[in-house]
């Protein structure tokens, strides 16, 4: 009754070049499309995902041009559209929401995209300001009394369930217990749960993201990074969670793979 599909395309251009759109398309059956790094403008973003059949676009563009932007492409209107998560972050491109009328009924659909950061420095001092202003975020659109879903690439690897390396992480950026922290404490009181997990069970991964250098994804040394968290009464609505991996290298038109939910 309700299909989502969220991914990181890298850039909507190189995207539809390499075959995204056209991936996307064959996927059918999506009703609302969550974008991460776009990296265009709203009109090239039109131009790009036209092979997608009609759709409305709620595009919050980062004001410094080829840096991220996120999108939601929903089959009906978006309405009350917030294109920031929080003043500081105006312009930045990393969240936009909006309400989605669905079979379900209204949806808040959230598209967010947390930079990578790197530990020790100002730039995970930014993750961190970002995240705590998320974690508010969260909690009024929990009490807001309308089913939400947040997607998108959040780049944290919440446990070593979700990375495959993860002795060879710790210390860095995306594997660091201060960033953990924070899933943790949206999924605590189970008023927002990640539906990755919560479909696939306590195995590793699935993964979602592969550094396109060396035999990473062959040997699928991947990270999960690319989440789906819903509130619980939308949760409740869970029917399936489809991580889209490629085939094979070759095929491969971001180095994240597409995380499709479906509610019944």
């Amino acid at each position: 009754m309700l299909a989502v599909c969220s991914v990181n395309v890298n850039g909507i251009r190189a995207a539809h070049r390499r075959g995204g759109i056209d991936w996307l398309a064959r996927g059918g059956g999506h009703d609302v499309v969550l974008l991460q790094e776009v990296r265009a403008s709203t009109p090239q973003l039109q131009e790009a995902t036209a092979g997608l059949g009609e759709f409305h676009v709620a595009h919050a563009e980062a004001t410094a041009a080829g840096r991220s932007g996120v999108a939601i492409l929903s089959r009906t209107p978006a309405r009350d559209v917030r294109e920031t998560l929080a003043e500081p972050f105006a312009g930045s491109g990393r969240w936009v929401e909006a309400t989605v009328d669905t079979e379900l009924g209204p949806v808040r659909m959230v598209s967010v995209y947390v930079h990578t950061g790197q530990a020790d420095s100002p730039r995970q001092d930014e993750k961190y300001a970002f995240l705590e202003a998320m974690t508010e975020r969260l909690a009024e659109l929990a009490d807001a009394g309308v089913p939400a879903l947040v997607a998108g690439d959040l780049n944290i690897a919440h446990t070593a369930r979700d990375i495959r390396n993860a002795k060879g992480n710790v210390g860095k950026a995306g594997y660091l217990p201060a960033e953990q922290e924070y899933l943790s404490r949206w999924t605590a009181d189970g008023c927002w749960v990640d539906l990755g997990r919560a479909h696939a069970g306590d195995v590793d991964g699935p993964y979602t993201w592969w550094t396109w250098r060396g035999q990473a994804f062959d040997r699928d040394v991947g990270w999960r990074i690319d989440y789906a968290f819903a509130t619980a009464d939308l949760a409740q609505r869970l029917a399936a969670v489809e991580v889209g991996r490629a085939p094979s290298y070759a095929e491969r038109w971001s180095d994240h793979a597409p995380v499709t939910v479906r509610f019944s």
